[in-house]
């Protein structure tokens, strides 16, 4: 079993006169130094998985959606005016209400987690998904007043409000805990999930369709039956990791420099270090880590506070508020066209004529395969490609090759949309799981990467909730967009031109990417730079002018 000291985040007075704040800072570093240099173990691995099986409920829960309202359109709409298409208003409604929800959990539960801690508030996000998961299989029609789809809408808005709790905790969580050189591929490994989860989506629908074919082909509202069996699945993933993120620890980071408990930082990385088999050695000279030792506070080391004024003051520089830019409206960016896209996936292989076949079972059955299809061979790989890539190539490199390529994609996608299809159907999918592809080995994945990494400890959980509630705007511009625009001129009429739209947005994501500073090889304590470093250091000034400086705190 190999040895490890084990910091201790303490200082003390040196007899030389050496200042405790001194000796504060480099145990601090010397700490972090370890959390950072450490040896990729189960306790890594632990995290990816805890964090990562949030995502695939996430991904499954959001997209499953699209191949639902098809089936509910065969059920209740399948009138001459309708023809078996749910009515845009209601469509629109249940696709942007969990995108809904999930804005404004990103921006409520990303304060959570710097107000209250990593620990305290994770968990609580997932139990809020598997409750609103379960719930939603089991919407029906009210005699009088809400129709089964405002159920539906009801319960995914409550869905999405947990989705959005999901990712700036567990983006936090997983950078917190990671070393330098792995930090970018266990992140990208946790949001990677998201792949495996439209992928099961699709997987699920099509098995539970195979299932029901008979009695399909004798009775459409059978499909009841499989639209609330595809739903309620997705709460199964999410119930299984209740219990592991309700008993994750905290991280050492938040509890040194956020709560300015050394000990309990002590604490904590010496339960880590364990987990991996490491014996533990105090760097203090200690004989033990559980002996009391004096905290940063105890000898007037605090940590830099979090308040509303000194949020507006760190972010109101350009050098800092310039980054928090760049990685919200990238991700605005990216979102109109990747969620443009995926939650319309069924519609888009139906405008080309792929889906086109005849009965209700074989339209629903073809959709589906088809997700599969684009899913498998362009997403999922896209993921993964970034995963084994990302600390190599840099993420920087990866957003901005990833934006540049999918704006050439969708100008070529919509300017020869009609000449595509008219050469083959199959050119214009191998074009399309192309532009998948390189979504995910692109900006999907970087834009959930950066925020996780270039913000201050104290406010690393609320930046990225600000970030990614940025994308979920664009999310709904995107559906809004969507349903408003496609049917100008014909049914699925104006496809191409949304198409062009969304290489507008790509080169937007391009362009402000260059606000955006490169993390690859870099610790959390050199991204967040000034503003990660105790404000003694920060501004260079004394602790007794700090006390006058400290603003309301957040709350």
């Amino acid at each position: 079993m190999s040895s490890l000291r084990a910091p201790s985040f303490h200082s003390t007075l040196s007899q030389d006169g050496t200042t405790a704040h001194g000796k504060g800072v480099a145990a601090r570093r010397q700490a972090l130094e370890e959390i950072d240099n450490a040896k990729f173990g189960w306790y890594h691995i632990r995290a990816c998985l805890i964090s990562g099986i949030g995502f695939f409920t996430d991904a499954y829960d959001i997209f499953i959606i699209g191949l639902v309202t098809q089936m509910l359109g065969y059920m209740y709409w399948g009138d001459e005016v309708n023809k078996n298409v749910v009515p845009a208003h209601i469509d629109l409604g249940l696709k942007v209400s969990a995108s809904c929800g999930t804005l404004v959990g990103q921006l409520v539960f990303g304060w959570l987690g710097d107000r209250f801690g990593r620990k305290r508030v994770y968990g609580t996000e997932i139990i809020i998904i598997v409750l609103a998961t379960f719930t939603s299989a089991f919407a029906a029609n009210t005699e009088r007043g809400i129709p089964l789809w405002g159920m539906l809408v009801m319960w995914r808005v409550i869905l999405g409000f947990g989705i959005g709790g999901d990712y700036p905790l567990s983006a936090t969580i997983t950078s917190e805990f990671a070393s330098t050189r792995h930090r970018g591929a266990m992140m990208s490994a946790v949001f990677a999930m998201q792949g495996f989860g439209i992928l099961a989506g699709a997987l699920t629908a099509t098995v539970v369709l195979a299932c029901f074919q008979t009695s399909i082909d004798n009775d459409i509202m059978m499909l009841d039956y499989v639209w609330r069996i595809c739903i309620g699945l997705g709460a199964v993933p999410g119930f299984v990791a209740i219990y592991f993120r309700l008993t994750i620890p905290e991280t050492p980071r938040y509890t040194m420099d956020v709560k300015g408990d050394s000990k309990a930082a002590n604490k904590d990385l010496a339960q880590r270090m364990r987990a991996d088999g490491i014996a533990v050695v105090p760097l203090d000279g200690s004989n033990s880590i559980n002996e009391p030792i004096e905290t940063e506070e105890d000898e007037g080391i605090a940590p830099a506070k979090a308040s509303w004024s000194d949020f507006f003051r760190h972010f109101g520089q350009w050098r800092y508020g310039k980054v928090l830019i760049g990685t919200a409206v990238s991700w605005f960016a990216l979102d109109v066209a990747f969620y443009g896209i995926n939650l319309n996936n069924s519609i888009i292989l139906t405008a080309i004529g792929y889906a086109d076949s005849g009965t209700p079972y074989h339209e629903l059955f073809r959709a589906a395969t088809g997700n599969i299809i684009i899913v498998l061979l362009g997403a999922v790989p896209g993921y993964w490609v970034s995963v084994f890539t990302i600390d190599r190539i840099g993420r920087k490199t990866i957003q901005l090759m990833g934006f540049g390529i999918l704006t050439v994609l969708f100008i070529v996608l919509g300017a020869a949309y009609h000449k595509i299809l008219d050469t083959s159907t199959v050119l214009f999918i191998v074009l399309f799981t192309l532009a998948q592809f390189f979504q995910n080995f692109g900006p999907n994945v970087t834009t959930f990467v950066i925020p996780g990494e270039v913000f201050p400890t104290r406010y690393r959980s609320t930046a990225h909730g600000i970030s990614a509630a940025s994308g979920k705007l664009g999310a709904i511009v995107a559906q809004v967009g969507f349903s408003n625009l496609k049917d100008i001129g014909g049914k699925n009429a104006f496809m191409d031109k949304l198409l062009i739209i969304f290489a507008v947005f790509m080169f937007l994501g391009f362009c402000v990417t260059w606000l955006i500073p490169e993390t690859k090889g870099k610790s959390l304590e050199e991204l967040g730079s000034v503003g990660d470093e105790p404000r003694g250091e920060e501004e260079n000034v004394s602790m007794d002018s700090l006390s006058k400086r400290t603003g309301p705190s957040l709350v």
